[in-house]
């Protein structure tokens, strides 16, 4: 594990306290964006959980939204759940989740957010989670998903 980078051990951490049986894998290429993530994986897009932080304007906490890759996130639909939001900058994803932008994960951030898990993700079996780093996913079961961050599933997504 020490060869890991620091934010990967925190996943790494979180993950193994929990008892869950997939450990992060280090990809040989950037997985900044969930198709990049996908073609690396050898699986389809929708497979990606993708992890999209907010602001929350009422009390400046981040509102972690992780979604399917293939789907986007309808802002109105979690402000309706949640309350007004505002894009987060790289600046505030850092400091609040302490990963950056292209490598957040949906569990381990350095302060709790508010987390939403999209349905849609229930379409599979198994997905893929960033884990701290551009490089680095680890696989998850959609129920494991809910499980390790306690976090509700809702309709998140824009009806297409």
């Amino acid at each position: 594990m020490r060869d890991l980078p620091e934010s990967v051990q925190r996943v790494v951490l979180v993950l193994q306290a929990a008892g869950h049986r997939h450990a992060p894998v280090l990809l040989d290429d950037a997985a900044r964006t969930a198709q990049q993530a996908a073609d690396a994986l050898g699986i389809v897009v929708g497979q990606i959980a993708k992890s999209i932080i907010f602001r929350r304007l009422s009390d400046d906490v981040a509102v972690l939204v992780v979604t399917s890759g293939d789907k986007r996130v309808d802002e109105k639909k979690v402000e309706a759940m949640l309350g007004p939001l505002g894009r987060a900058d790289a600046a505030f994803v850092k400091a609040k989740t302490g990963y950056s932008i292209g490598g957040v994960p949906p569990i381990a951030h350095l302060t709790a957010s508010v987390t939403l898990i999209d349905r849609e993700l229930q379409r599979f079996d198994a997905v893929w989670a960033a884990a701290g780093h551009p490089h680095a996913v680890f696989c998850l079961s959609p129920s494991d998903l809910v499980q390790l961050t306690g976090a509700p599933v809702a309709d998140v997504v824009v009806s297409i």
